[in-house]
């Protein structure tokens, strides 16, 4: 047992994590995170094979521009005096979709309105009054500082400099993506667009995601950009613990947190996997919800208030990854890094009906050897297709799956197959493992349609002192997203701990 008292213990070093953890070291307070593997970042992460450096997960970034407050992952590393190289790409996403909807999402805003005006041009007034008002959303988020919610003082102080934006957030806030798009828009396929907009980082349809959340998306790739980090998305996680180290915080890697203790009825501790106990004033998982109140504390005792949340909530999908090399003249001159691929609307949020790929060595070619190229291929995917499996019957669905995925890849990128040069396939049960998360999941998605973001918990839990950072957490999913759910929980920890930095 560790003898020390610590502000601050953290579960988890995901980028909710982490910015948590920064914030806070920041601010002067004595911080420890747990981490169960071997490096940091989670979903954030990367590994290394044969020359090759992938990234865990997806390799758009947002967050990390240099103007405005919604560049949340810049403002997470200047806080920690560390700095990344980003490169900026000009294409956030080249659509592959039914009825021969070829679409690229231009950086630059009216290029992007104009190419989508070109296949509905009945739809010209719509789209732009559509796109208009989330960049109306997004207007608002980017004049206020975002910080935590649940802190009045810091409400009050944002409503008194900026009331206007504080308004519109407020209107905005019950609201979902499809009916604004409904306001202005008939089209049915247009629509399916929306939808699929929104499902390519909400895993759900325009019906189901926060015009809160769409409105920073959609407006962000034309303002900070996507950038991709130097040396891959792994970078962006290591840099904050670099951050985290020169101001005294403590990381602990191969810890796993099997425990949160309480007395009394209140978070003082943790437990590892090794029965080491640690104890702090306060305690934040970065854990999903429901690894956090089913595994860490007693399932029997959950609290009404999170049976309640898991009756508004589910699990999404986990994903089936295919993370590839492959010969450089595989791809044509002129090929964008990110691409989704849908050959019929119905199977839009079935498994493995969209396609997701990622390049990042079209921005940063030190990734792989010379003369090669990563592809990141992923589709949405559910652990309950991948268990109760054999060793043999488990490899050879995998080898399936992927052939699959290669032949429907084949569509735009012709002998992919022929220039295959490394292939790891990942699973639902691979995401499990590695990340730790319940059923490998992408994080909660609503069950039913719910008021915008109303449903979605802040970072206080019911168990006094502890509290929850991540996906699983206002805003909900996507690097950026649980950037701000960092900011957010250190600002509302540093304020009931009282830290005066």
């Amino acid at each position: 047992m560790s003898s020390e008292l610590f502000d601050v213990i953290i579960i988890g070093s995901g980028i909710g994590g982490l910015v948590t953890a920064t914030q806070l070291a920041a601010k002067g307070a004595k911080v420890i995170v747990f981490e169960s593997y071997l490096i940091p970042g989670g979903s954030a992460g990367y590994f290394q094979s044969q020359g090759y450096t992938f990234d865990v997960g997806a390799s758009m970034i947002f967050g990390m521009g240099n103007k405005g407050t919604t560049n949340l992952l810049t403002r997470a590393l200047d806080a920690v005096n560390v700095n990344l190289e980003t490169i900026p790409d000009s294409v956030q996403i080249h659509y592959h979709l039914p009825n021969g909807l070829d679409l690229k999402i231009d950086r630059d805003y009216e290029k992007f309105l104009q190419n989508l005006i070109a296949y509905f041009p009945q739809e010209a007034k719509g789209i732009r009054r559509f796109y208009d008002e989330c960049q109306k959303v997004f207007n608002c988020l980017n004049n206020i500082e975002l910080l935590s919610l649940e802190e009045p003082k810091y409400l009050l102080r944002v409503f008194l400099k900026n009331p206007l934006a504080c308004l519109g957030l407020a209107k905005y806030l019950p609201l979902n993506v499809g009916e604004v798009a409904r306001k202005y828009i008939q089209d049915p396929q247009l629509l399916k667009f929306i939808d699929i907009e929104c499902y390519c980082w909400s895993v759900v349809p325009a019906d189901m995601t926060p015009m809160i959340n769409a409105g920073m998306v959609f407006s962000d790739r034309h303002y900070g950009g996507v950038n991709y980090p130097r040396g891959g998305v792994g970078k962006i996680a290591e840099k904050l613990v670099t951050g985290l180290a020169q101001l005294g915080g403590e990381i602990k890697y191969q810890a796993r947190v099997t425990k949160i203790i309480t007395k009394q009825g209140k978070a003082v501790g943790v437990q590892l996997a090794n029965g080491q106990v640690y104890y702090g004033k306060k305690i934040v998982s970065n854990a999903t919800r429901w690894d956090t109140f089913t595994k860490l504390l007693p399932a029997k005792k959950m609290p009404v208030k999170e049976k309640n949340w898991q009756q508004r909530y589910i699990k999404s999908p986990s994903f089936l990854s295919l993370h590839i090399g492959v010969k450089s003249s595989v791809l044509p001159l002129g090929t964008e890094c990110h691409h989704i691929l849908l050959t019929d609307w119905q199977e839009m949020t079935t498994a493995t009906g969209t396609i997701f790929v990622s390049i990042p060595t079209l921005l940063d070619p030190d990734l792989a050897p010379p003369g090669y190229h990563i592809i990141h291929a992923f589709t949405p995917d559910w652990i309950s297709n991948w268990q109760g499996l054999s060793e043999s019957e488990y490899a050879d669905k995998k080898e399936i799956a992927a052939g699959q995925i290669i032949d429907r890849l084949e569509a735009i990128f012709p002998g992919l197959n022929a220039g295959l040069d490394y292939l790891e396939i990942g699973t639902p049960r691979t995401h499990r493992r590695f990340l730790g998360r319940i059923d490998g999941t992408y994080g909660p998605i609503p069950k039913r349609k719910l008021s915008g973001l109303l449903g979605m918990p802040f970072n206080r839990t019911v168990i006094p002192n502890l509290y929850c950072v991540g996906d699983s957490t206002f805003p909900g999913q996507g690097v950026n997203a649980v950037a701000f759910s960092g900011f957010a929980c250190a600002h509302r920890i540093g304020v009931d701990l009282q830290l005066r930095k």
